[in-house]
């Protein structure tokens, strides 16, 4: 097969966690954009509906990754990601050392072109640096791809994308990226995307944590929650999440686009890193401590839904 067949056929993209709240999104838009996709999740019964799309359903991570030239993981965390990629049954024992033969591109290994890993999970730098070196390892190339986004604007192929990896790697990315988000911010090297992400989430888990508190004492002083909103509309202190997350305290509404218990991980995975570096950010401290504690009783719910522990009229 040539370079200019390549550049024209779409590759056979495996989605692995292709059942969650974010996979399942992201493979049905990847499929619809005309991409063959293979998908794989440990509950069989959340991927079905791709089936409809076109999908093929694999019955393990090696049998998604089969015939791949791009293999995605869009999973909970670090465990999950390790564990559909490493080790038996795994993806990498399918990749390595490639599938698709070529002649002259700049990722062909040995006359085959290169297999590809992007890993869109959200899981921190050490779990990352793992991962890269796994890849390495396999003769597999990965690209750091966090994105930016909850289950609608998945839906919507609205997700943000912090792309960091090989420049070379970018032609074949690219139509992916463009099958499942309105943006692509390129970080540098591999690596930088998922410390991106950690600046990004400790703005969020900020947001919603003092969100939350903010709508508990409007409640405890007896206001409506809507007066708050009706204060700050316009101005400078108006944000767009916060209205989402703040109605669905108000309403008590915590259907998951987002749960609690993966907030409470990413919030966690800030801590680590500022740790790490000596930064002393007792703000971010006391939100992870905060997620954490909810998450106990309300992991399941949205990341609103800390909320619930900010106050004794939550269930009024």
């Amino acid at each position: 097969m040539s370079s200019a067949q390549f550049a024209t056929q779409p590759e056979t993209v495996a989605v692995l966690g292709a059942g969650g709240t974010m996979g399942f999104p992201i493979a049905r838009n990847i499929a619809r954009a005309g991409f063959p996709v293979r998908a794989w999740n440990r509950s069989r019964e959340k991927i079905s509906p791709l089936a409809v799309d076109g999908a093929y359903l694999a019955s393990t991570p090696s049998d998604a990754a089969r015939g791949a030239g791009i293999a995605i993981t869009m999973l909970a965390d670090e465990e999950a990601v390790i564990g559909s990629m490493d080790g038996p049954d795994s993806a990498l024992s399918v990749m390595a050392g490639a599938n698709q033969e070529d002649g002259n591109d700049a990722d062909v290994v040995n006359g085959r072109r290169q297999a590809l890993w992007v890993q869109m999970s959200t899981i921190g730098e050490a779990a990352t640096k793992r991962c890269a070196e796994l890849a390495n390892r396999a003769g597999v190339g990965f690209v750091d791809a966090p994105v930016l986004g909850t289950r609608q604007p998945a839906e919507a192929r609205r997700l943000v994308v912090l792309e960091s990896g090989p420049e070379e790697a970018r032609p074949r990315t690219q139509p992916v990226f463009d099958a499942i988000s309105h943006r692509v911010i390129r970080v540098g090297e591999a690596g930088a995307g998922s410390r991106l992400k950690l600046v990004v989430n400790s703005w969020v888990v900020a947001v919603v944590e003092v969100g939350a508190e903010t709508i508990a004492l409007a409640e405890g002083l007896g206001l409506d929650p809507d007066l708050f909103f009706q204060a700050v509309e316009g101005g400078t202190l108006d944000l767009p999440y916060l209205r989402t997350k703040g109605k669905a305290m108000a309403e008590r509404d915590f259907t998951p686009a987002f749960r609690l218990t993966l907030a409470a991980k990413d919030a966690n995975l800030v801590r680590v890193a500022a740790e790490s570096r000596g930064l002393d950010l007792p703000v971010l401290e006391a939100i992870a401590q905060r997620l954490a504690e909810s998450a106990k009783e309300h992991g399941e719910k949205d990341f609103s839904a800390t909320y619930l522990t900010s106050t004794p009229l939550a269930a009024g």
